[in-house]
C-alpha cells in the first residue's frame, strides 16, 4: 500500500476548497472539492526598490488628494457615470449575494460533447467520509456507463456557479463553467476572416504531415518555456553570466508555403523531449542562502 508523505498530505489539505453534498434526486453523498490545477510551482518575483534593494508594498491612495486610504475606510463602488459612483458597505453586499450553499444539486445529465470554451476551472471531487464512498461510486460508474456528464449548480466563493461533473478514472472531476454572457461570440471573433479555401495540393501535403505526426496527447512532453527561461535567467544572474536572447522564428512567406510543406512532408517526424526543471544553484559554496530563489510550493510527490 502506498503511503503519502506528510508534505503531500498537507499539500492536499491546502488544495481542498471545501466540503459539500453531491445530490442527484434523493441520492446524495458527502464530497470534498480539491483544486486540480495550481500555478504555485511557477517562478515568482517580488517588486523591489532599485536603489535600496528592499521590497516595496502597495497601498490605496485617494485619486484626488493623493493621501493613503486605510483599509477601514475603503468600500466598493459602482460607477454610474464618468467619475460618479454609488458606494456599497460590506454588509449590503453580504445580504444581497447567495448564502454558501454546500449542495451540488444535479439538474441534468447531458452527452459528453460539451464545448470546452465554457470550461473554467477543474476540481477533483472525492468522498469526504467513508460513508459516502458507496454513493460516490454509484454516481461515478453510472455516468461512465451511460457516457454522460452531470450539470449541477452550487455556490462557490459566494457566487452561484454551474458545474460540469464527469467520471475520471477512479474519481470524478468537476469543472466550473463560464456563463453564456462571458463567452465571446465566434461570429464576432472571425468576422474579418476571408472566405478562402486551402489549395488542394497544399491540403494533401498538410494531411500527409498530420498523419506522420499523429500520436497521443502526453502533457509531460510540453514544458513551460517561459518559466524555464526565467529560471535560466535567475541561474545565470547568480553565476554572473549573460544570456543571449533567443532569435524569434521568421514567419513563413505565402510564396514559400508550398516549399515549406514539401520539406516538412519529406522530413522525418521528430519528437521533442521535455526539459527537466532544475532549481538554480549558487555559483560557489560561499553563496548566501538568501540569494537562492524560493519556490512558492513543493511539487507533490507521486503516490
Amino acid at each position: 500500500m502506498n503511503r503519502h508523505s506528510s508534505d503531500e498530505l498537507r499539500s492536499w489539505r491546502r488544495a481542498r476548497t471545501g466540503k459539500g453534498v453531491l445530490k442527484i434526486g434523493e441520492v446524495s453523498c458527502p464530497v470534498a472539492l480539491y483544486t486540480a490545477a495550481s500555478t504555485a510551482e511557477r517562478i515568482a518575483f517580488h517588486i523591489l526598490n532599485r536603489k535600496t534593494g528592499h521590497r516595496v508594498h502597495r497601498e490605496f491612495v485617494d485619486a484626488k488628494s493623493d493621501k493613503p486610504v486605510a483599509a477601514k475606510d475603503q468600500v466598493k463602488g459602482y460607477e454610474t457615470e464618468a467619475g460618479e459612483y454609488i458606494a456599497f458597505e460590506p454588509e449590503e453586499i453580504t445580504k444581497a449575494v447567495p448564502e454558501a450553499d454546500k449542495t451540488l444539486d444535479v439538474e441534468a445529465f447531458v452527452p459528453c460533447q460539451v464545448d470546452d470554451v465554457y470550461f473554467d476551472r477543474p476540481y477533483y471531487l472525492a468522498p469526504s467520509t467513508p460513508a459516502g464512498v458507496e454513493g460516490f461510486v454509484l454516481v461515478r460508474d453510472s455516468m461512465a456507463a451511460a457516457n454522460v456528464v452531470a450539470v449541477a449548480r452550487t455556490v462557490l466563493f459566494r457566487r452561484v456557479r454551474s458545474v460540469l461533473i464527469r467520471a475520471h478514472g477512479v474519481g470524478v472531476i468537476a469543472h466550473t463553467l463560464n456563463f453564456d454572457y462571458e463567452v465571446r461570440s465566434t461570429e464576432e471573433a472571425f468576422r474579418e476572416l476571408p472566405a478562402v479555401e486551402a489549395d488542394e495540393e497544399m491540403l494533401d501535403l498538410a494531411l500527409h504531415i498530420i498523419k506522420k505526426k499523429a500520436g497521443r496527447f502526453d502533457p509531460t512532453r510540453f514544458d513551460d518555456r517561459y518559466d524555464a527561461a526565467l529560471l535560466e535567467l535567475v541561474k545565470a544572474k547568480m553565476e554572473g553570466r549573460k544570456i543571449a536572447p533567443p532569435k524569434a522564428p521568421e514567419p513563413t512567406k505565402a510564396s514559400d508555403l508550398m516549399e515549406a510543406l514539401r520539406q516538412s512532408a519529406a522530413a522525418k517526424a521528430g519528437r521533442t523531449r521535455p526539459t527537466k526543471r532544475k532549481t538554480p544553484a549558487p555559483a560557489g559554496k560561499r553563496a548566501a542562502k538568501s540569494t537562492r530563489p524560493k519556490k512558492t510550493a513543493k511539487r507533490p510527490k507521486a503516490a
